[in-house]
């Protein structure tokens, strides 16, 4: 069963020439690991969709699910020297749907993006497809094609995380 928002983003989508295939989860998968689970993939396939402060322009950092993002190494792809998280009502606002459910792209406006460059490791990667319970399936260059992003590391070391 489909909801407004995954139907929304399953519009968009085709606009930008993705062909989705929206995949729902009887019980909640708001985190990367439980999507993982879902799915049966791994973690690291998992994009998650990060949504930041950078100055009065909010951006987005697609990352690996098995990645924490540095904000500091992340700041200076969006020309600002400190990344500061927005809250719940931001997402909304700048993406059109609520936090666990942001896709990569269908928002109303165009985000400038930056991409987790170990998403590139892999050849099919997962995200979120408008709602917490809701995912499809792509490819690393599809996902940045349709974004537009930066791909660049923006993960923590090993050692901070």
């Amino acid at each position: 069963m489909s909801t407004p928002a995954t139907e929304r983003f399953t519009r968009a989508a085709a606009e930008v020439g993705l062909d989705v295939v929206v995949q729902r989860f009887p019980e909640d998968t708001r985190t990367a690991q439980q999507a993982a689970d879902a799915l049966g993939c791994e973690l690291g396939q998992i994009v998650k969709s990060l949504v930041f402060k950078a100055g009065d322009e909010l951006v987005m950092v697609l990352t690996s699910g098995a990645n924490r993002v540095d904000e500091k190494r992340a700041a200076p792809l969006f020309e600002v020297t400190k990344l500061g998280r927005a809250n719940a009502d931001e997402c909304r606002a700048a993406t059109g749907f609520a936090i666990g459910g942001i896709p990569p792209c269908g928002h109303p406006s165009p985000l400038r993006v930056a991409i987790d460059e170990d998403l590139l490791r892999y050849d099919r990667i997962w995200a979120a497809a408008g709602a917490p319970d809701a995912v499809f399936e792509l490819t690393p260059a599809d996902l940045q094609r349709v974004t537009e992003g930066l791909v660049a590391s923006v993960a923590q070391s090993p050692q901070s995380q």
